[in-house]
């Protein structure tokens, strides 16, 4: 049993490279099952946002450079690159970094709580793939657990602070009324759903929603009184639009440079605020080369995040000790669950020399043997073949020199001071 935590995330890799490496929501299943196939993985789960792309793998013993191999295979990204901004993490640092992660403790915005949403569906995709087990199903429970615990028992989630959040902050330090402004926001998932709430409560009156079906640009829409679109429809929204937020699961730009020129000259060059949120980016980089657009990417929302983080750091450390804590009670579960296989093992062997012990007994009276010369033997023959093994093992382990096998084993007997006193006892 060992367990891996391997990835890249914002703080070790560009946004170009994130775009990389991230994967669809429709190559998930068929990328978690040939994970397993050809890493040699028993359990795996893929988590992958704008931010981070993570696997979460189970081995009988652990094979980072196999799994890293894959991961860039499979991206068909240079091996080397990939090793220079990639993390790894074993066993109880695995398990450690998997629930400061869903606690919001790795996050580009200290204590969000869309992260436990993803790993949550993260979870769920791996259990459709059929690649989490026993093992990795434990681990997501109690990262589930650590992560409720954390919200529950500190202030790290407390002031609403998030790259949606940061997004509009910024925006609100560029428009000094926002309420005269229109916002073009282009998707329609958990993000964009944050941001409109966010302007909508700034009081921002004209927010148009541009999705690829507008079935869900309008559920989006309706819950803040906003118009929805096409994306098909953006080069029209985008002449009035003051703001533009993006964030779609799109792996090709939805917006490039010559629809933004076309947009600002019926502007009569009045600026756009744009932040592109999503990985891989929508609004092609070049458009921040245009004059009178102010292009944003979530790198560039650093500064704005941390002094809206200032709030929190109190009850980081709080967070890191709840965290801290639920690693280590999980490793220790763990390991007993680990013990109660060898002795369900142990007591199954144990039996099963009684009972051929006790039938060779059975026999033995029904052929009119001594009733205490039956017992006796019955003593002596289960008693050899209880011991037989473990001494056999000793001997081995005796001759290759393997001390602290025979310290261990003593321990494990009961061979200590008692023993030799109350065998001194008796001799007395």
């Amino acid at each position: 049993m060992a367990f891996l935590a391997l990835g890249i995330n914002h703080k070790t890799a560009s946004v170009d490279v994130r775009e990389r490496v991230a994967f669809t929501p429709e190559q998930l299943v068929e990328a978690l099952q040939q994970l397993c196939r050809l890493t040699d993985s028993r359990e795996a789960a893929i988590l992958s946002t704008c931010n981070r792309s993570e696997l979460y793998i189970e081995q009988d013993q652990i094979s980072a450079d196999t799994v890293l191999k894959w991961l860039a295979d499979y991206h068909q990204l240079d091996l080397e690159e990939l090793k220079s901004c990639a993390y790894i993490h074993e066993d109880d640092a695995a398990v450690r970094h998997m629930m400061r992660v869903a606690a919001g403790l790795d996050s580009l915005v200290l204590g969000e709580p869309q992260i436990l949403g993803q790993l949550k569906s993260a979870y769920a995709v791996a259990r459709e793939a059929g690649t989490v087990g026993p093992l990795l199903g434990r681990l997501f429970q109690a990262t589930f657990n650590s992560a409720k615990q954390v919200r529950t028992d500190t202030a790290i989630g407390e002031n609403p602070v998030s790259v949606a959040f940061a997004a509009v902050s910024l925006a609100k330090q560029i428009f000094s009324d926002l309420q005269r402004s229109q916002a073009l926001l282009i998707g329609a998932g958990e993000t964009i759903t944050l941001v409109a709430r966010h302007l909508h409560d700034l009081g921002v009156k004209r927010i148009v929603v541009a999705n690829r079906t507008l079935e869900r640009a309008s559920l989006l829409a309706e819950q803040f009184g906003a118009h929805a679109v096409l994306l098909s429809d953006i080069p029209q929204e985008l002449v009035h639009s003051d703001i533009v937020i993006s964030s779609t699961a799109s792996q090709l730009p939805i917006l490039g440079k010559g629809a933004v020129e076309s947009a600002l000259k019926l502007r009569k060059h009045k600026p756009i605020f744009m932040v592109d949120i999503a990985v891989p980016r929508d609004i092609e980089p070049e458009v921040g080369e245009l004059d009178d657009v102010y292009l944003y990417t979530v790198d560039d929302l650093h500064e704005v995040v941390a002094e809206n983080l200032k709030s929190r750091q109190g009850a980081a450390q709080a967070a890191e000790e709840l965290v801290s804590i639920g690693a280590e009670e999980f490793m220790v579960r763990l390991r007993e669950l680990a013990a109660v296989d060898v002795l369900k093992a142990y007591r199954q062997q144990g039996e099963r020399l009684r009972d051929e012990e006790l039938q060779k007994a059975l026999k033995m009276l029904a052929n009119g043997g001594n009733p205490e010369d039956v017992l006796a033997q019955l003593a002596r023959g289960l008693t050899n073949k209880l011991l037989h093994a473990p001494s056999v093992q000793l001997k081995k382990l005796s001759a290759e020199g393997r001390l602290d096998a025979l310290a261990m084993a003593q321990e494990l007997f009961a061979l200590g001071e008692g023993s030799s006193h109350s065998s001194a006892d008796k001799k007395s």
